[in-house]
């Protein structure tokens, strides 16, 4: 009945709402007419993650941030089969770290369920020739606030107990600067440190800078929503940038290689 007198409301239907293309909504889906256009913002949104996930220029790179791995999985497993290199930063580097490497990460962000994700991951990056970075060093503090005392130490130093990383380090920051300025694709999908406090943005902040110095080289750069749009509305970096987009939800579930409900709902003129 709802989608009905939607439906009588005009005899055109333009969807121009990417960031909720990925829900199954009324207003998303459920309009009958013959005529079902995406708008000029949707038409962007989806040609510029086309050109990444179809025809990427090589190298691409993904640059993945966040807290958990689990919420990440699809993200990477699926940019697993598409990517040449991968950096993964932000909390859930220290997963990683622990399984992987056993490294002491002291307080820092830890998922005790992830164990085999993570060994998946590395298996499945090394099958498929994906090269993968993590951190070399952190920015620690001993509690979670910017007033908080902080010390740089590399990854086999080890995070002190009672510790927790909140940054990438200085050496970090120059691999990832190598990584990212080889990249002729770039997708970025999270943070590489707590960006909200000034004194654990610096990671962030640097791969922002190079990544912009990427786009002046000619290099396709793709921000996804969510966090990492705000990180390039905090550093004014939108229009440095090829393209950042304007779903979080809906920019992951393509990065994973799902279908958007109100994509599909369109036709296919």
């Amino acid at each position: 009945e709802f989608r009905e007198s939607l439906t009588k409301l005009g005899d055109v239907y333009v969807n121009d709402a990417f960031g909720t293309a990925h829900r199954a909504h009324s207003s998303m889906v459920g309009i009958n007419l013959p005529q079902k256009a995406a708008g000029f913002l949707m038409k962007k949104e989806l040609e510029y993650f086309a050109k990444a996930l179809e025809s990427p220029s090589k190298p691409f790179l993904a640059i993945l941030g966040g807290a958990k791995v689990s919420d990440k999985i699809k993200l990477i497993e699926n940019l697993l089969y598409k990517v040449d290199e991968m950096i993964i930063g932000g909390g859930m580097a220290f997963t990683f770290k622990k399984f992987i490497d056993n490294k002491e990460i002291g307080s820092s962000l830890f998922e005790k369920t992830a164990e085999q994700i993570t060994k998946d991951i590395i298996a499945k990056a090394a099958k498929n020739n994906v090269k993968l970075h993590f951190p070399v060093d952190y920015v620690i503090a001993d509690k979670f606030d910017n007033d908080a005392n902080i010390k740089t130490v590399t990854q086999d130093q080890g995070i002190p107990e009672g510790w927790m990383g909140l940054d990438c380090g200085p050496e970090t920051i120059k691999e990832n600067r190598d990584t990212i300025s080889r990249a002729k694709t770039i997708v970025w999908n999270g943070p590489m440190g707590v960006f909200e406090k000034s004194n654990f943005e610096a990671g962030t902040k640097a791969a922002m800078d190079d990544v912009v110095n990427a786009t002046t080289n000619g290099a396709i750069t793709i921000i996804g929503g969510g966090d990492t749009a705000t990180c390039a509305a905090k550093y004014n970096t939108e229009d440095k940038v090829s393209h950042v987009s304007t779903g979080g939800g809906a920019s992951l579930e393509l990065l994973e290689g799902k279908e958007l409900p109100g994509v599909t709902a369109l036709s296919d003129l």
